[in-house]
């Protein structure tokens, strides 16, 4: 039928019509051809694999550790050397106190802020002469001072009394009696209870001893005259200078120093040794029996 359909068709359209077959045929083969790849790609490709709820949650990138922050420094770095520094320029005026009290504590204390230690021992005993006089056990009372710290502080009084006799000793007395009186208030002032103390002169009335005779309680030490006088002829001193402390800090002499004195002065006389004065030792003031017309 297709033949016969065919034979009706002009030669002309024949041809056009066979030509249109065979482009269908070569596009039909192309068409094949270019599919062939992708299917052996996808023959290749690797099989998908099981993603688990835990994979396909978001990953959590790890920080990086923050830059640590130095600590702010105290306020009292580098306190110490400012100190020193100030000290070294301006000497013991450029200081308070409870700041040269800093300075003793700095080596016995070496590792902590001693500038509250020091203005609470000047609030319990009142100035710096009185915290290096005061005992031990009360010294230990304020935190942070131990029995080395308090030790410390006594050697100090103990080189301050030392350096004031060292001032007055073996020299007249009658020509620097001012550095007498320093010495004899460096070394009674604050006492906790009485000392009696004779300072022994040869003939050119030079201090040649000075040694405690008696030691009491704060209202009253036993003063024996023999003692006294055995003592002088000892050390073949020809004069004396007498001197005690009122641990009351009022230096005002009382009947019994005045009677006191009477007695070692008659006594003494007995033997040719002078009696020059009668020092009372008070907290701010001495008291002179010789000025006060007491000798």
């Amino acid at each position: 039928m297709i033949a016969a359909a065919l034979e009706q068709i002009s030669p002309r359209t024949a041809t056009k019509l066979s030509d249109a077959s065979a482009s269908q045929k070569t596009s039909d083969k192309n068409s094949a051809t270019a599919k062939t790849p992708s299917a052996q790609t996808a023959s290749k490709a690797p099989a998908s694999k099981t993603v688990s709820p835990e994979t396909l949650a978001p990953q959590t990138v790890p920080k990086k550790p923050a830059a640590k922050v130095a600590a702010p420094k105290p306020h009292y770095h580098g306190h110490r050397d400012r100190l020193r520094a100030r000290f070294k320029q301006g000497g013991i005026n450029a200081l308070a106190d409870y700041e040269l009290l800093e300075l003793c504590l700095f080596r016995s204390i070496p590792r902590r802020d001693v500038k509250p230690i020091a203005k609470e021992l000047i609030a319990k005993f009142g100035s710096f002469a009185e915290v290096i006089a005061a005992p031990i056990p009360r010294l230990t009372e304020v935190k942070f001072v131990s029995d080395a710290t308090a030790l410390e502080l006594k050697i100090l009084q103990a080189a301050a009394t030392k350096l004031g006799r060292e001032s007055v000793m073996h020299r007249p007395i009658l020509s620097s009696w001012s550095a007498l009186l320093d010495y004899c208030r460096s070394a009674m002032q604050f006492e906790r209870v009485e000392q009696f103390r004779v300072l022994f002169l040869d003939r050119k009335n030079r201090l040649i001893a000075d040694e405690v005779m008696g030691q009491g309680t704060v209202d009253r030490a036993p003063v024996y005259p023999r003692e006294i006088i055995k003592r002088a002829l000892e050390l073949e001193a020809t004069a004396l200078i007498l001197a005690h402390n009122h641990p009351s800090g009022d230096p005002t002499p009382s009947a019994a120093d005045i009677t006191m004195t009477e007695d070692i002065t008659k006594v003494c006389k007995g033997v040719g040794i002078a009696v020059h004065d009668h020092l009372i030792i008070g907290r701010d003031n001495i008291a002179s029996f010789k000025t006060l017309g007491l000798m």
